[in-house]
């Protein structure tokens, strides 16, 4: 490792990673948004046929990851900014990161029933 590396592996360089990460799919999602919606003025009918798709458990599934790298992305990105704007934040960054990630999994966690309870329901019956 060359001598001055910030990063040597370990938390600051994962969350730098994932944060990258969560912000391509997040970029992706959007951009498919656009374009599923964009269908309705060329072909009601695929659009239709699109939505009916998006009503799938797999796709489910898939909401749950955004849900996953929106909230992941968010709260990091205020872990971002406190360890640039708070004197002592690079000092605390470890702790914040830890403190992120705690929050992340009480939000996922809260998160299932809403995002995957259509797609339990389809797939076990009610």
């Amino acid at each position: 490792m060359p001598a001055g590396t910030l990063y040597r592996g370990r938390e600051g360089m994962w969350s730098w990673v994932a944060h990258r990460v969560t912000g391509v799919l997040i970029f992706f999602f959007l951009f498919v948004h656009v374009l599923d919606t964009a269908l309705v003025r060329v072909s009601p009918k695929a659009y239709d046929d699109t939505i009916a798709l998006y009503k799938t458990p797999l796709v489910a599934l898939m909401e749950y990851g955004l849900v996953a790298a929106i909230l992941f992305h968010a709260l990091n990105g205020l872990r971002v900014v406190a360890v640039d704007f708070w004197s002592k934040g690079a000092r605390y960054q470890k702790q914040l990161l830890w403190t992120v990630m705690g929050i992340w999994i009480v939000l996922m966690a809260g998160a299932v029933y809403p995002v995957l309870n259509h797609a339990a329901r389809e797939l076990f019956g009610s």
